[in-house]
């Protein structure tokens, strides 16, 4: 148990961080990156998708990395490598030395965000991985709360190439240390069979089965990543569109990062003990039951709207880390999840655009297509429980 407390500490922690000074850096300094190197905002933002590919290329190779030597090694390097990423981003004078930059990051974000996280926590603990799994978003679900006034605080007062190299410093002072504490990979060898020692004989599914499950999962994966990072970027116009206030649509918003926190802590503290299968089905419905909401009643159920979209996005974060485990057991995990969240990836980084052409020409009726995505998600799942019950 303490060792798995430990695990939790660690990567919890250096994931808040490789969050905050990744995926959360563009929505504060993306102008300012565009005023200095003669470019739009939209093509700093074109850059961090990218940025999404290439994580989604590096993704099944990081993966592959942590099941043979550990994750200890590879979130070091991811460590470096944002490092390196951000210092070669402060340093930009034109729109192809950011494009640059963010291909680098990339490669970190590909093998140091929530994938290798995961992956690191099974090599070490295996089918016991799933409280230290849901530990580590708990942590990390603070990295936008952290990260975004810290980085405009930065930006004020030694601008966005100052901003960019602090978070590059604390990379290497912090990140860097908390990953080298990590346990190293023998000792995972060598732990109890409940850990990694017969993988083989924990998955909940036989091998003719794995690969219509392992569709579904991933189809399941890029419908969570598609529907919150869409969410991310329209919500706010989305709110005023049913006739919210600027102000009122901008604090609503706001509570999305919240209600994910809620959402983990409600699968840490009563959920649990449930199968995962469970939470994540009732996660899947979270989104569209707010939907549903601002469907009836309009403006007045905007904040019903964000607190259910945020507690189901909060759960399936944990799900995309738990799932895979159940279906497939421990070996061969960190590939396996590498392989899986690929279309997520993809499907994020053309997400924004994508739902933007919907709001422009649906308006708030672009709600309804995420909706029946969430629906269709959960049917996935629950054709998953029903091969589990055969």
């Amino acid at each position: 148990m303490q060792g798995r407390t430990t695990t939790t500490v660690l990567l919890g922690v250096a994931q808040t961080l490789a969050w905050a000074s990744s995926y959360y850096l563009p929505a504060i300094l993306a102008d300012a990156i565009a005023r200095d190197v003669g470019t739009s905002s939209s093509a700093v933002f074109g850059a961090f998708s990218v940025a999404l590919l290439m994580s989604a290329a590096i993704g099944p190779f990081a993966g592959r990395l942590i099941d043979r030597r550990g994750g200890r090694p590879v979130l070091i390097a991811s460590n470096v490598v944002f490092a390196a990423g951000l210092a070669a981003l402060s340093q930009a004078q034109q729109p192809l030395h950011v494009l640059a930059a963010w291909a680098v990051m990339g490669l970190a974000m590909g093998s140091g965000l929530y994938e290798a996280a995961f992956a690191t926590a099974v090599r070490l603990h295996g089918q016991q991985a799933r409280r230290t799994i849901t530990g580590i978003t708990l942590f990390a679900g603070f990295a936008s709360t952290v990260g975004w006034p810290l980085t405009a605080w930065l930006e004020s007062t030694m601008g966005w190439r100052g901003a960019c190299l602090v978070w590059a410093g604390l990379h290497l002072v912090i990140g860097l240390p908390l990953n080298a504490m990590l346990p190293a990979a023998e000792r995972a060898a060598h732990a109890p069979s409940d850990a990694i020692g017969k993988p083989e004989q924990q998955a909940a599914l036989s091998p003719d089965k794995q690969r219509g499950a392992a569709v579904l999962l991933a189809f399941v994966f890029a419908v969570a990543w598609f529907t919150s990072t869409a969410m991310a970027a329209h919500l706010p116009k989305l709110l005023l569109g049913v006739g919210a206030s600027l102000a009122a649509a901008v604090g609503i918003a706001a509570l999305v990062g919240p209600a994910q926190v809620a959402g983990r802590l409600i699968e840490f503290a009563f959920l649990s003990r449930a199968h995962p299968l469970l939470s994540a089905r009732l996660a899947t419905l979270g989104h569209p039951l707010g939907a549903l909401c601002i469907g009836l009643f309009g403006s007045s159920a905007a904040m019903a709207f964000a607190l259910l979209h945020g507690l189901g996005n909060g759960i399936l974060t944990i799900a995309i880390g738990t799932l895979p485990l159940l279906f497939f057991g421990a070996k061969g995990y960190g590939q396996r999840q590498g392989f899986l969240m690929v279309p997520a990836r993809i499907v994020q980084a053309g997400a924004p655009f994508l739902f933007g052409l919907a709001v422009e020409r649906l308006g708030v009726g672009a709600l309804w297509i995420s909706a029946v995505l969430g629906l269709v998600a959960c049917l996935a799942l629950t054709r998953l429980a029903i091969d589990l019950r055969r």
